[in-house]
């Protein structure tokens, strides 16, 4: 019930919850005190398809017993647990608060397996077998839906097995990223940039910086535009690791490569999001995590 805005609709389930439950009570009362005038065969007169008779019989005591356990049963609920809107019930259960002791629960009996883990750094981590195991696991678990079961990402999501990282490749900036996840913004630059030839142009002029076939008179016209992206790429288009700027200059092309997809990325910008893994993560797995992250992109001594 955390949801709501305002006590009027926890105030509307609790009642309304409350009025069911009496309407199975005084439903149950009626049925059980009111009589109905029988023929002497004992039913009611109404009668289907020429011969099905009802007949004036009293309610099985089984049902009966069943609908009163049901009732008792609701408001026993209702008193131990949340049903009755933001009332937390007498047991002062919750979903997350179960969710949470399970997860403490799983913490203290893998806090072991990672104890000899601490005093080791990513790059002794990445040694070892076992830790690279484990790392593994955890990043089928929590990475792979967005890097790809191989960390080769896709369009969108970088590629965690090559040199080329927005943030740093250094087991510290690695760690940082999982732990307190990214937001990468480019703005969209079309206006700083100028008219729709300017776009064009810088979008050439961006295809030069990397050797990547492009129209030389219009990367000629682009370059004295591109002052409006060199606050975060640079001048020299090289990037920027403190603010997640792309280096311009290499071939690897985050969000799709050509002409028509720097103008798209000039035009529209992008807003990427890396959650943080923090809060599905205790530090000791984040540190194993990083070290298993940080191995697909270097080469560490061989696995014990």
């Amino acid at each position: 019930m955390s949801d709501f805005t305002n006590d009027f609709w926890s105030l509307y389930v609790a009642g309304l919850t409350l009025v069911s439950i009496i309407a199975c009570v005084i439903l149950l009362w009626i049925s059980g005190t009111t009589k109905v005038n029988a023929s002497a065969d004992n039913t009611t007169g109404h009668v289907w398809d020429g011969d099905l008779k009802e007949m004036n019989n009293p309610l099985p005591k089984w049902w009966v017993y069943l609908f009163i356990i049901t009732v008792v049963f609701a408001l026993a609920y209702g008193a131990l647990y949340p049903m009755f809107g933001k009332y937390q019930g007498a047991l002062g259960w919750s979903s997350q608060g179960q969710h949470q002791a399970e997860v403490k629960k799983v913490q203290e009996a893998i806090a072991p397996l990672y104890a000899r883990f601490t005093s080791m750094t990513p790059e002794q981590l990445a040694g070892e077998a076992q830790a690279l195991a484990i790392g593994e696991r955890l990043f089928m678990n929590n990475c792979a839906q967005c890097h790809g079961s191989d960390a080769r990402g896709a369009r969108s999501f970088p590629n965690l097995t090559d040199g080329d990282w927005l943030y740093g490749g250094d087991p510290a900036a690695i760690k940082t990223t999982i732990t307190q996840g990214r937001n990468g913004v480019m703005p969209p630059m079309a206006a700083a940039v100028g008219g729709p030839e300017d776009v064009r142009n810088v979008a050439h002029y961006v295809l030069s910086l990397s050797g990547s076939p492009h129209d030389s008179v219009r990367a000629v016209q682009g370059k004295s535009k591109f002052g409006a992206c060199a606050a975060c790429h640079g001048m020299d288009g090289k990037g920027n690791q403190t603010m997640g700027a792309p280096n311009l200059t290499d071939n690897t092309w985050l969000h799709g490569w050509g002409e028509e997809a720097v103008v798209r990325a000039v035009t529209n910008g992008f807003n990427n999001h890396m959650p943080a893994q923090s809060t599905k993560l205790n530090a000791d797995q984040i540190h194993v995590l990083t070290a298993y992250v940080w191995s697909l992109s270097n080469k560490p001594a061989a696995a014990k």
